[in-house]
């Protein structure tokens, strides 16, 4: 047993304390004929060699910190500081659960109460939960809240066919079972989705800066949406909300989103953080954990779960929701990263954003053959019409000069084949812009 980090000795006492004379005597109600089944495995390996056969594999991968990557559609190569992971690294954090007893967890508990604090300060809301597994899931409990909060007499769900496809297959998936109508997804702009507003809508479901990367104006959408008496709900960048109009100010009932922009990393597609914030008034009817501040029996501020009805942990059935984990570790990268860079930080990374991605448009624009969309407003995601198909433009940018491209619009959108999705962030230097140009003007030649 060279992995049991016990002498003989040791070993001796233990199974002597049990009653037993050997370690093999514990695996006798196993079956004898599969107790030591012959493996073929390979020939072991010491420790460093191990190490190099894996550094040798990862060698292979090519990665955002080798290559640019233009590459966004819902997750981003956004710098994270590295107090992020100092922080992370901490043993009483990574080694967390959900923090039920506050005597022992105020270090958890502030953690997430600040979170909060920030997450409501970005989206111009008052609650924030924490939080849900993406936003994906954050986007489908909004559609569960917003169903509780008509006391389940509206089924109806007009969900904007440019919020995230895969957004919008987790909630027809979720909710499957429920009795819901969901439209719209289909169809086209604002002007289709106010004609599905009337009495039996619960929600209207929009996202800001949309799948396109563009900026709308969403206040005349939310006057129509409780006009008709339904919740605005607005999947948002929180990135974004650094530059622009928080979704509170322009009416929005229930804000949600990806929140791996903040200080996650891209981490090969997770985990990642579905943040999620509304209304006081709907504070009783949104799922997962809800930190407050109180004080304890001396008088000094303490922190404890609060809102949190037995129900949702214990009788399952009367619950509003099945969500109980809080994503603590990637939160408290969020609100590491939030808290690091301040309001002044947040606004810079959205400006460096918004300004590289227009020069990139712009650059892409002079190209022949290249046709970029710019109809509307938008932040770091742009569309452009390309002369051949993104998929085959994408493996020679791949294969050629090891920059990954952009999103292939119309593996989504069949009206928009042959139209890539690009995005840039703070993370693409304009060498890299100038790169891309470059590599798209050979794929014309």
């Amino acid at each position: 047993m060279p992995y049991i980090p016990h002498s003989d000795r040791d070993r001796g006492t233990m199974l002597a304390a049990i009653g037993i004379r050997s370690i093999e005597e514990l695996f006798e109600d196993v079956p004898e004929h599969v107790r030591f089944p012959e493996l073929n495995l390979p020939t072991a390996l010491s420790e460093i060699d191990v190490r190099w056969e894996l550094e040798t594999l990862a060698g292979a991968n090519l990665t955002t910190a080798e290559c640019p990557c233009f590459l966004g559609a819902g997750a981003y190569h956004h710098f994270v500081p590295s107090v992020v992971d100092a922080v992370l690294s901490r043993g009483e954090f990574y080694t967390a659960y959900t923090p039920y007893q506050p005597e022992i967890s105020q270090g958890t508990l502030q953690a997430i109460f600040e979170y909060q604090t920030m997450i409501c300060a970005l989206t111009g809301m008052e609650v924030s939960n924490a939080s849900h597994y993406d936003g994906a899931t954050a986007t489908a409990e909004a559609v569960i809240t917003a169903i509780n909060v008509h006391r389940l007499k509206r089924r109806k769900v007009a969900l904007s066919p440019f919020v995230h496809p895969e957004y919008r297959a987790v909630v027809r998936t979720y909710t499957q079972g429920m009795g819901l109508t969901i439209a719209g997804d289909e169809g086209g702009g604002a002007a289709e989705l106010t004609g599905l507003l009337d009495e039996e809508t619960a929600c209207l479901i929009v996202q800001y800066p949309d799948f396109l990367g563009r900026i709308e104006d969403l206040g005349a959408l939310a006057a129509a949406a409780h006009a008709a008496g339904a919740l605005l709900v607005v999947v948002a960048d929180p990135i974004a909300l650094g530059l622009l109009k928080p979704p509170g100010e322009f009416g929005a009932d229930i804000v949600v989103g990806e929140g791996q922009g903040l200080g996650a990393g891209l981490n090969f597609g997770g985990p990642y953080l579905g943040f999620f914030a509304a209304r006081q008034k709907y504070a009783r009817k949104i799922a997962g954990r809800i930190v407050g501040q109180t004080v304890d029996a001396a008088g000094e501020r303490g922190f404890v779960l609060t809102l949190s009805t037995r129900e949702q942990h214990i009788r399952r059935e009367r619950a509003t929701s099945n969500i109980c984990s809080n994503q603590g570790l990637v939160l408290l990268a969020a609100a590491v990263y939030m808290a690091a860079l301040g309001k002044c930080g947040m606004r810079q990374v959205a400006e460096l954003c918004y300004h590289k991605s227009h020069y990139a448009q712009r650059r892409i624009g002079e190209i022949d053959g290249f046709t970029v969309v710019d109809d509307e407003p938008f932040f770091k995601e742009f569309m452009v019409h390309c002369p051949r198909p993104v998929e085959e433009i994408n493996r020679y940018l791949l294969e050629e000069w090891d920059i990954v491209g952009g999103y292939d619009l119309g593996r989504d959108y069949p009206h928009l084949q042959d139209h890539m999705l690009l995005c840039v962030t703070e993370m693409n230097s304009r060498e890299e812009i100038d790169a891309l140009v470059e590599a798209l003007e050979e794929v014309t030649s």
